[in-house]
């Protein structure tokens, strides 16, 4: 792939998905990240023109070496894959914009585009892209409230602090519930990834909405061992 006279190269998909990112402090960290602006646009190219059906035949992580891929290779719908095999990553980014795409079409594509596509193609978009693409599937929730309704705008409370201190957590919270915000979700990102600070986090936060009977719902990020424990 070619830029501005430059010619890119890439060993494989794995490149190609990790160099398509925006750049990222984790990808350059872990050594993954474009190494310029022009290599990042030839890897979308790339991507763009890379056929849904080859992505399901070269998966990223191997079924055989990872339980959750072959979970997700068990579960594929091949039928429900089949109105868009044919596409590729960039054509079928064309076709989740297209207006004349419904959203019965869309889910009824639910169970047959793997992780892998979904993530393909949403390297391809831009924020509207994808606020333009997401309007168009209507997902009502329910728990303590109703989210997804047409119209409705949901905001996430994110109360962190730099010392995990849950006074500091709380006082955050009530601020940004006076500001009408957190009808989505009251959710944490804890500095500190132990079972000890995320169940002080996760209690603290249910007190609070159960005491003033809010109509929302908390989570605390943590790995999923964490939250298993």
């Amino acid at each position: 792939m070619s830029v501005m006279a430059e010619r890119f190269a890439f060993s494989g998909l794995n490149e190609v998905f990790a160099k398509a990112n925006e750049e990222k402090s984790g990808d350059r960290l872990a050594g993954l990240a474009a190494r310029s602006e022009q290599e990042r646009i030839a890897a979308k190219c790339t991507l763009a023109d890379l056929p849904l059906r080859d992505i399901i035949a070269r998966p990223l992580i191997l079924p055989e070496a990872d339980e959750v891929s072959r979970l997700l290779q068990a579960t594929w719908d091949e039928a429900a894959f089949q109105p868009v095999s044919a596409l590729t990553v960039g054509e079928f980014r064309e076709y989740l914009l297209d207006d004349a795409t419904t959203d019965s079409a869309i889910k009824a594509l639910r169970w047959g585009i793997m992780p892998e596509i979904a993530a393909a193609v949403a390297k391809l978009m831009s924020n509207r892209d994808l606020v333009l693409a997401a309007s168009r599937m209507r997902n009502i929730t329910r728990c303590r409230n109703t989210m997804g309704e047409q119209g409705v705008l949901g905001i996430r409370l994110q109360p962190n602090h730099p010392a995990d201190d849950l006074a500091g957590i709380l006082l955050s919270t009530i601020e940004g519930l006076l500001y009408g915000c957190g009808d989505a979700v009251i959710g944490v990102n804890p500095v500190t990834d132990s079972v000890e600070v995320v169940s002080s986090i996760l209690h603290a936060l249910n007190r609070l909405i159960e005491a003033y009977q809010i109509p929302t719902q908390s989570c605390c990020l943590a790995h999923i061992t964490t939250q298993l424990q």
